[in-house]
Order: C-alpha cells, then sequence, then structure tokens
C-alpha cells in the first residue's frame, strides 16, 4: 500500500480517504484504490470492484467509502486503464485475459485461505469480468453485483470473420498520434461526451487518473490499444451459457437511462440467473457515480449486507 490520499474535492465524498494499492502478478502490474473497513466493520468479505472501459478505480469513489463502513474496499484499475500496467507488444485487451486477471489478483494478494471468499461489484465491462469469474470459480464468491451490465456483448456466428477483419486491419494501422490536451478540464470536457456521456463533475472525478504529462500538456495514460476492435466475441448462447453458470446470489442494477434500458435479449438473460435480484434505479450508465447515487448505494449495501 502506498499513501493514503483524499477523493477528488471534485466528488461529494470529500472526506473518505483511501490508500494507493499496487498488485504485482506474473506479467502485468495492477493498481487501484483500497478504502479500509471503519470502526464498524461486521467482518463480512472483502469488496473487490472493477471498472467499466476507459474508466478507472475512482469510478466508485461514491460507492465505494459507504461499502467500506461494512468491510475493506479494493477498487482495481483493469489491465490497460488507471495506473495499472499495459499488455505487452504484440497483445490484445481480451475479454478472458481481464478474468484471467482477476483470478490471479484474488489468488495471489487478497485470498489466502482455500474458503476465503470475496464480494465483486462491477460496472460494465467490470460487471462482464466479475460475472465470467463468479460462474467460472462459484466458491470464491460470495456475493455478486453487476451495474448496468448483465453479460458479454454478443455477435451472431456470420460477424465472425468481418470482426476478426476490422481487428486485424486495425493492429496493423495502428493507434496514431495521441492529442495533447493543456489542462485537465479540456481533457474532462472531452471525456463529457461519447457513448456513455458524463456530467463535468463526474468527468473531472474520472480523468485525472488516466492522463499523463506529455510536454506541455497532457495525453490519456490508457492504453491506445484499448480502443482497437476486439478479434473475437461471444456468440449470445455462449453468454447464456455463461449466465446460467452463475450459482451466487447476485444483483443486477438496472439503470432507468443506462446502455441496457432498451436492448434486446435482456430479458431472457435475467431469466436464466438462478439467484437474481433486480434493482431498477435512476440516472444513466453511470448512475453509481454521476448524479443522484444513493439509490445505487442503498441497493447494494443492502444486498451484500444480507437487508
Amino acid at each position: 500500500m502506498n499513501d493514503i490520499a483524499e477523493a477528488p474535492t471534485s466528488s461529494p465524498v470529500r472526506s473518505a480517504q483511501y490508500q494507493e494499492a499496487d498488485w504485482p502478478l506474473r506479467y502485468i502490474s495492477l493498481s487501484g484504490l483500497t478504502w479500509k473497513a471503519g470502526n464498524s466493520a461486521t467482518g463480512t468479505p472483502p469488496v473487490v470492484m472493477l471498472h467499466g472501459w476507459l474508466d478507472n478505480s475512482l469510478t466508485f469513489v461514491r460507492l465505494a467509502p459507504e461499502l467500506a463502513r461494512q468491510t475493506t474496499v479494493h477498487a482495481i484499475d483493469m489491465a490497460g486503464h488507471g495506473h495499472s500496467g499495459h499488455r505487452p507488444a504484440g497483445q490484445n485487451y481480451l475479454l478472458m485475459d481481464y478474468v484471467a486477471d482477476l483470478a490471479e489478483l484474488l489468488d495471489t494478494h487478497l485470498l489466502t485461505g482455500e474458503d476465503d471468499q470475496v464480494d465483486l461489484v462491477g460496472h460494465s465491462l467490470g460487471g462482464i469480468v466479475c460475472a465470467l469469474y463468479a460462474a467460472a470459480f462459484p466458491e470464491r464468491v460470495r456475493r455478486l453485483v453487476m451495474i448496468d451490465s448483465l453479460g458479454a456483448l454478443s455477435r451472431p456466428a456470420e460477424d465472425t470473420i468481418p470482426q476478426l477483419r476490422r481487428a486485424i486491419n486495425k493492429r496493423l494501422a495502428g493507434s496514431g498520434r495521441q492529442t495533447i490536451y493543456p489542462n485537465l478540464e479540456t481533457a474532462a470536457k472531452a471525456r463529457e461526451g461519447g457513448l456513455s456521456p458524463l456530467s463535468p463533475e463526474a468527468a473531472l472525478t474520472l480523468t485525472p487518473r488516466n492522463m499523463k504529462p506529455e510536454g506541455e500538456g497532457l495525453v490519456w495514460r490508457t492504453d491506445p490499444r484499448l480502443r482497437h476492435p476486439t478479434p473475437m466475441m461471444m456468440g449470445e448462447e455462449q453468454v447464456i451459457a455463461s449466465l446460467k453458470a452463475i450459482a451466487t446470489p447476485t444483483l443486477f442494477v438496472r439503470a432507468q437511462e443506462g446502455l441496457l434500458a432498451a436492448r434486446k435479449g435482456i430479458d431472457l438473460r435475467r431469466e436464466v440467473i438462478q439467484n437474481l435480484r433486480v434493482a431498477d434505479v435512476p440516472g444513466g450508465h453511470h448512475c453509481h457515480l454521476d448524479g443522484d447515487t444513493a439509490p445505487v448505494t442503498l441497493a447494494v449495501k443492502q444486498f451484500l449486507t444480507n437487508e
């Protein structure tokens, strides 16, 4: 563990403190943030949190301090994100490699006994990774929370070769030159848009951890290869099979204006998870960070504490 730091001043949780953390793995080093359990902690398993695509561990700066009232909370920067290491040259960011990273992280650093368990909380891509891990290693997961996330993205079989072609062409072309931003505010403004828009406050919360100095300005610290198309995606049948394999009690936090609000096939995915609760909350894709986050916090706390 490294120095204790205060949550960013743009966050409403200004008094909550966390520690910077580093977890070396065999082929990569992961970083993140740890909130130590409060005095009223109940001895429940630690909570491990995984963020969404192109985000970082600070996405949980509002939720994590509340969960730390019961137990220690670790928010991880996934490979290529935040302060974590990047994949070696010539490698892609494959979904299953994130699952393998999580497995090694838990076995190496956070689960010391054969019967130890964790609670997993994942947003978006992080929720997908957590769900796959819970399906593969049910004995290691006490409870699973997916925030605006319900299984991997899928493509029909006939898209396999076109997807492969796009991925290889992009790999050969490379990522191009990075944009240099004069300051954090300008970079945060750019982050406000995109597939999952953020408020100025939320963007300014996330952006600093994803930036590094370059010349007289700043560039994205996140690996540019994260934006490359993946060469292979799961089919819907495979996604359904993975969700069927989840035996641990599971909470799906469904954002009313999130990315899954109107997506086809979500009802079937819900039906195949054996022990699923659904919490409908206001807000968009970043409902745990942006706007009124109290409903998300309440739903997750109640689920993890058996209330």
